[in-house]
């Protein structure tokens, strides 16, 4: 697929030329940056955005503020939201020039687009991810990663395989006090590892699979109905499907709690466990808590009733402990450990955003690749599996299967529609 002109110019010489490290570890490009805010918007690395909801559009006005991108072109299903988002395109570039689809399709098919920011719902995040790798994209797509299993599996493996940069939307990698808390627990500062607790999210604690009596379909053109069920069963329209306090806990298109805070919440304990390209052994429920255990002994316990504002998590040693989330706000112990240290709260994704575009520049690999990202949400399917079938799991993380158990394994998949594929 044919880059623009300022993005081939790119070489690893002038990245390491211009290129300075911030505090966090992120990676900044201050003269590339400088340059290219220079150049015209269509020599800018060309961005399209499928799924606009309000993930979407918060998301994409960080890519908006990057002064090395161009949003090109914005998709979803629904009139109002993909009319909202050119909108907000043309309002900030001062132009007309953002195109607006109903089909991703035609996106993935424009030379002019480098990469894509996948915000679809969840049912979406695998299938739109294969396929703009296969149309030569780079990738930011949204967290959960995947609906079942074998979706994101199948995203980790294509990316290596075609050269593709992929980040997952797990942004609380780029945030200082999660980064902080991931340290502490992997620098040995709390001691040999016990416990990491990641909180699942309130609100949606089962998955359902209610089936809706049939409403009159809106015309194509107001919502396309065809392509948001994408690669999920068909089903007559109801308009409540598409509502996300339906289809957020519904199996064929989400986790539900698991899934919506633990592709965060369990993906920092990987990475304060060093187990990014591993998993738990073992998976089983404990009074109202979901453990899975690593084969060290390291229990990630997804719960509820942690503090500090959404997706906290705790780190538990045997000389010490750290809790934090949303909010910013940090404990441990001992106390001494968090020395003078001070952290914003909220949750932005501008740094994970331009981690990401310097990757795409450079070809290294980010923070939160396919690969890492899938095994997070792994975690979270093989525990959602536990509490459906309300049994223990033994799990193998090398193969990807639950071990002596046939019924649990067709469950770590699901059937794509036609003519959709992995």
């Amino acid at each position: 697929m044919k880059r623009s002109s300022s993005f081939q110019e790119m070489t690893r010489r002038s990245f390491l030329n211009s290129a300075t490290t911030t505090l966090g570890g992120l990676v900044v490009l201050p003269n590339l940056i400088s340059r290219r805010a220079q150049a015209a918007p269509s020599e800018r690395m060309g961005i399209g955005v499928i799924g606009m909801g309000g993930r979407g559009m918060r998301v994409m006005e960080s890519f908006l503020q990057q002064p090395d991108t161009q949003v090109r072109a914005v998709c979803d299903v629904y009139a109002e939201k993909r009319l909202a988002a050119k909108a907000k395109v043309d309002e900030f570039y001062g132009n007309q020039d953002c195109t607006a689809h109903i089909d991703f399709l035609e996106i993935l098919a424009r030379p002019d687009i480098d990469s894509v920011l996948i915000a679809t719902g969840d049912n979406w995040h695998s299938g739109v991810s294969l396929m703009a790798a296969r149309a030569g994209k780079d990738i930011y797509c949204e967290k959960p990663m995947s609906v079942a299993l074998t979706e994101s599996r199948a995203v980790a493996d294509i990316m290596p395989r075609l050269g593709r940069i992929f980040q997952c939307g797990t942004q609380r990698r780029s945030i200082a006090n999660f980064r902080f808390a991931v340290h502490l627990a992997r620098s040995g500062k709390l001691g040999q590892l016990k416990e990491l607790h990641a909180e699942e999210a309130p609100g949606m604690k089962e998955i359902y699979s209610t089936v809706l009596p049939e409403e009159p379909l809106p015309p194509r053109e107001v919502f396309d109905w065809d392509r948001w069920l994408g690669p999920s069963p068909w089903r007559p329209y109801n308009h409540e499907y598409p509502t996300r306090g339906f289809w957020s806990a519904h199996v064929d298109w989400s986790g539900a709690s698991i899934t919506e805070w633990g592709s965060h919440t369990v993906d920092l304990c990987q990475w304060a466990n060093n187990t990014d390209h591993t998993g738990p052994t073992e998976f089983w429920k404990e009074a109202d808590r979901w453990i899975g255990q690593y084969k060290d002994g390291v229990k990630v316990i997804l719960r509820n009733g942690l503090r500090f504002g959404s997706c906290p998590v705790r780190f538990e040693g045997e000389e010490g402990w750290v809790e934090t989330g949303d909010s910013g706000e940090i404990e441990a112990y001992p106390k001494s450990l968090l020395g003078n240290k001070g952290f914003e709260g909220g949750y932005p994704p501008e740094n994970h955003v331009r981690a990401f575009l310097d990757c795409v520049l450079t070809r290294e690999q980010p923070v939160s690749t396919a690969e890492v990202a899938h095994r997070s949400i792994s975690v979270c399917h093989v525990a959602n599996i536990c509490k459906r079938l309300g049994r223990p799991i033994k799990w193998d993380p090398d193969t990807e299967t639950c071990i002596g158990d046939d019924e649990a394994n067709r469950l770590l998949s699901r059937a794509y529609r036609a003519p959709w594929y992995l």
